[in-house]
């Protein structure tokens, strides 16, 4: 029999609810200013534990979001195995870092996963560039402040290892 490794459930809760909160209705005011919560769940986890999330991990969450969004299957796929790979490539550099400059790194990634869903939209459909595209990259680093130290919490309280 085979027995389930210990904090799954976590997991998959925290990427439910990251994946809630992306499709989750809010203002058109303030919509342009969602922070990119998958995203960011993602790279927390793989800073955390790089041995057990990764590439694959990314790719699963990336075809998820593009069905919940409604965009082309594997638009955010892309953009998700690359910042996946970054940051699974340096996971050891960025736990050293200090909080402000993993929100800056993470800003930079969430930038890099933007821009890559952009061109491959413009791409396959000659999508518009709008400035308003980028404001998740500044909110999410922003968030990342909060977001980490709360799922920090949540890894050590349930033994996620």
């Amino acid at each position: 029999m085979k027995v389930v490794k210990p904090g799954i459930v976590t997991l998959l809760v925290t990427y439910v609810i990251a994946l809630t909160l992306m499709v989750m209705p809010m203002p058109a005011t303030f919509d342009v200013f969602r922070p990119d919560w998958v995203t960011l769940v993602m790279l927390y986890w793989i800073i955390a534990l790089p041995h057990r999330v990764s590439i694959g991990t990314a790719l699963i969450l990336g075809v998820l979001s593009d069905v919940l969004l409604g965009s082309i299957v594997g638009v955010h796929a892309l953009g998700m195995v690359v910042v996946a790979y970054l940051a699974a490539r340096n996971f050891q550099r960025l736990r050293n870092f200090a909080l402000i400059q993993q929100a800056v790194v993470i800003a930079v990634l969430i930038l890099l996963k933007r821009f890559i869903v952009f061109e491959a939209n413009v791409f396959l459909h000659d999508a518009e560039f709008t400035l308003s595209y980028f404001w998740p990259v500044l909110t999410s680093a922003v968030f990342w402040l909060w977001v980490f130290p709360l799922l920090r919490k949540v890894r050590r309280q349930f033994g996620v290892s």
